[in-house]
């Protein structure tokens, strides 16, 4: 089959064009693939799909074979594949998720190729137990969390995969140490995506993310969206206006509104191969 290398901000994954049919056992395929000794490398894999609901739909797979609801990086990519493969003919183009159907609006280089997408992410989920966690507030805003003895005020935000936002110093974390201990928490019982965030200025933020699956990416932009709802909610940053979130990848721009957050970053093709599954 062939594959489509791809990333956003540095959050690699490995693309397979399936509109005429699925790839048997994703999640095996995604941890063989993804190991970046033995298989091609990448944070995961992610099917181009079918959809009656919508433009196309995407599946994300992470490292580990476990399925994802919803990946910010990734669906930027689905997009600009589904444009450039001829799939979506349009500026505006709509993808089906685990998380439900996104809009996506569709920037050009000077190759008339799709170099930088906007997505409407939805509104965030802030009810503790539809997160879910062990938190039966409806919402968890600076909140004490004790993590092996430590205590570290958390907010909890969803943007179809479950964050735990930690106001944070991230240079010089031994992230690997404690994001492991945030991910497989007990009062996370699907596990959680942790972010460790800085405020910088009146509206940027300096983020490095644990992924649930994946270990520390270089990028995650459900990760800078919740991280951009709590910076909000928290009082750091304003509701309306765009917010700089820079990762180790690159920066994305966030905007939380009454309605919606929208993310607007790069989709980049890296190269393209052929690999026997």
């Amino acid at each position: 089959m062939k594959f489509y290398k791809m990333q956003g901000i540095g959050n690699d994954y490995i693309y397979f064009d399936c509109m005429q049919g699925e790839i048997p056992n994703p999640g095996k395929l995604a941890v063989k693939l993804s190991d970046r000794r033995f298989g091609i490398g990448g944070d995961g894999i992610i099917l181009l799909c079918a959809s009656d609901k919508a433009d196309c739909r995407m599946r994300m797979f992470n490292a580990d074979g476990s399925e994802g609801r919803m990946c910010g990086n990734g669906i930027r990519c689905v997009g600009k594949l589904a444009y450039d493969l001829g799939y979506v003919k349009n500026k505006i183009c709509t993808v089906e998720t685990l998380s439900g159907i996104k809009t996506l609006e569709f920037s050009f280089g000077s190759d008339k190729k799709v170099s930088s997408v906007k997505v409407d992410m939805g509104a965030p989920v802030l009810d503790g137990k539809l997160i879910p966690s062990a938190f039966v507030s409806e919402t968890v805003v600076n909140k004490p969390l004790d993590v092996d003895g430590k205590i570290y005020y958390v907010t909890l935000v969803s943007m179809g995969n479950p964050h735990c936002v930690v106001f944070s110093e991230p240079d010089g974390l031994d992230i690997e140490s404690v994001g492991k201990k945030f991910e497989n928490h007990p009062a996370f019982p699907d596990r959680i995506n942790t972010e460790f965030i800085k405020v910088t200025g009146s509206n940027s933020i300096k983020m490095r993310v644990w992924e649930r699956g994946s270990g520390e990416t270089y990028a995650c932009g459900t990760g800078a969206c919740a991280s951009a709802v709590a910076a909000v909610l928290n009082g750091f940053c304003g509701r309306g206006e765009e917010i700089n979130v820079s990762l180790l990848g690159g920066d994305l721009k966030i905007e939380y509104t009454d309605e919606t957050v929208f993310m607007t970053g790069p989709a980049t093709l890296v190269f393209t191969g052929e690999i026997e599954i």
